[in-house]
């Protein structure tokens, strides 16, 4: 009698599709989806830039170009039309991020109604807040120096989207106190 040995391993492809179990073929397919899926929204926000938004991630009502000669020709003779006093304001702004609630200190300079300075005080209460505040600060700058204090619509500086809440609440505070 001759005994004959089947060897443990499937002769095919297929024959090695077979052999393994429908639910874990199923369960390794899932699991390939959700990692692709989650790769891919991975990059999906920084990717697509929000076209309501400008590069620096300010939106802003469009702001006519004027020659560099305006601001003198409001400050000679056109005084009634600027709504903000000249001058450098400091307030203290307020926002819930979801560590709890968080202040940043904002000072602007204003000269006919325009934002001419802009400095952001970090007041973070823990240390992803400092992260996220030291990085509005780096960058709001350039996002709004030039602009009308009216035209300003600030939703996100650098990556930081919830400190923009803060600076906005200064900025109202301020154009409050400038209209004095």
């Amino acid at each position: 009698m001759t005994i004959t040995r089947q060897s443990a391993r499937p002769r095919t492809a297929s024959a090695a599709y077979a052999a393994f179990p429908l639910h874990k073929r199923v369960l390794t397919g899932l699991a390939a989806v959700s990692i692709l899926g989650a790769a891919g929204c991975a990059g999906a926000e920084a990717d697509a830039p929000d076209p309501a938004t400008t590069t620096s991630g300010v939106s802003a009502a469009p702001v006519e170009e004027t020659p560099a000669a305006a601001p003198e020709q409001a400050s000679d003779g056109a005084a009634g039309s600027q709504t903000y006093q000249d001058g450098t304001y400091t307030e203290t702004g307020g926002y819930q991020s979801p560590a709890g609630p968080e202040e940043v200190g904002v000072t602007i300079t204003l000269e006919a109604d325009v934002v001419t300075a802009v400095e952001v005080e970090p007041m973070p209460d823990n240390p992803t807040t400092t992260t996220y505040q030291e990085r509005f600060a780096g960058g709001i700058s350039d996002a709004i120096v030039g602009k009308k204090l009216d035209d300003l619509a600030v939703d996100k500086v650098a990556g930081s989207s919830l400190t923009s809440g803060g600076f906005n609440d200064a900025a109202d505070k301020i154009k409050s106190e400038a209209r004095g």
